[in-house]
């Protein structure tokens, strides 16, 4: 059998501050004891109980999507989800696994080098978010088994890591009883992305969550939900060489310090992103995104052909463009689906001409939902 791992759980129980359908739940009772010394002495009993809630749906299956961080100037601080493209995780109730425990039965899709993903949970990004998942409901009475179908390829800069442990996030939530939150599903992923690539938001939480998300805060971890006016169009150029870039090795060339000037400047472009993005104004949003001063300057030369790349997308009528998290992928955006086609042609061109290397073009939409629950069985 595929290797489980345990989740540990906490004396407290789970956060309940989510909306949800209710579910049943298993009682634990502990029974604490207080003598107080007065002049005739009483003992006070009393009994704490806590709620592990049982599984409402017997197996599910959840999508999430890919996304785009950074956004130019926005390092660790922003970032958008990618409509029609992410990760599946199928998960159920499975008695042949240890009460408490997760295992990976099955990792399927066509992603290069998918092999090097492990199967061993404590090992795989579904697994450590689903654990983390697991370990916040207090799942202890019943043992569960993932499947995961890859439909990013690693190390792209779409957010692969982040897709898998949303998916895996989201689905022990929904079977039982979607009882946490965004904050807590995220925070479950983020123990997924730190041991692969740092601890950072950008991907997980506009995966979990949909559409543009700002991370304002970490510690405690504030999110805001930044909402593109539904009547503009907005279309996302993806083009991904064949050419992995690991987002620990492109985190690993940052600058350890910076001019107070591009400090400032990558300040106010990051600010006119999000005036960008909550006006629909994609003249303003392009610019912005094109405009980073600090991180883009540094990835781009370990990327063949990205500046070329970039001038190219500009050049066939982009409003801007950049890379995509880490890379290696670029992303450039524009208000109509028929020229980002054409735009796409041209940045794989110039991947090809400039870089050397083959590049696929994507042109896709933002996508508002988010990780969700796409079928589902009920218990019996």
């Amino acid at each position: 059998m595929a290797a489980a791992a345990k989740a540990w759980f906490p004396n407290s129980p789970a956060s309940l501050n989510s909306k949800g359908p209710t579910c049943p739940t298993q009682n634990r009772a502990a029974t604490f004891t207080i003598r107080c010394n007065a002049q005739k002495p009483v003992t006070l009993t009393f009994t704490k109980t806590e709620h592990e809630p049982q599984a409402i749906y017997s197996s599910v299956k959840t999508f999430a999507p890919a996304t785009v961080a950074n956004l130019g100037p926005g390092f660790d601080f922003l970032g958008c989800a990618v409509d029609g493209i992410g990760d599946t995780v199928s998960l159920k109730v499975d008695p042949d696994v240890h009460p408490g425990q997760i295992c990976i039965s099955d990792i399927s899709g066509q992603t290069p080098n998918i092999h090097k993903l492990s199967k061993n949970p404590l090992w795989n990004c579904a697994g450590i978010a689903a654990i983390e998942a697991m370990k916040m409901l207090g799942i202890r009475s019943v043992g569960l088994s993932l499947s995961l179908e890859k439909g990013l390829p690693l190390g792209s800069g779409l957010g692969s890591s982040a897709a898998s442990a949303a998916a895996a996030a989201v689905a022990v939530n929904e079977i039982f009883g979607k009882r946490l939150g965004y904050d807590e599903l995220v925070h479950a992923c983020l123990k997924s992305e730190e041991k692969v690539s740092g601890y950072h938001a950008d991907n997980v939480a506009p995966s979990i969550m949909g559409g543009f998300v700002l991370i304002r805060n970490y510690k405690p971890l504030e999110l805001v939900r930044l909402k593109f006016p539904s009547e503009k169009e907005l279309y996302f150029v993806l083009v991904t060489p064949e050419f992995e870039a690991p987002t620990k090795k492109m985190r690993a060339a940052l600058p350890l310090e910076i001019e107070m000037s591009h400090h400032v400047w990558n300040c106010s472009q990051a600010g006119a992103l999000v005036a960008g993005v909550l006006q629909g104004d994609l003249l303003m949003l392009g610019k912005a995104l094109s405009s980073d001063k600090i991180v883009e300057p540094t990835r781009a030369p370990l990327i063949p052909g990205m500046d070329a790349v970039k001038k190219a997308a500009i050049e066939a009528g982009a409003f801007g463009c950049t890379i995509s998290g880490a890379g290696p992928t670029a992303v450039a955006i524009t208000d109509d689906e028929q020229k980002g086609h054409l735009i796409g042609q041209q940045m794989v061109q110039a991947f090809q001409k400039e870089g050397n290397l083959n590049a696929a073009a994507n042109v896709k939409q933002l996508d508002r939902l988010g990780a969700r629950l796409i079928s589902s069985v009920l218990s019996n």
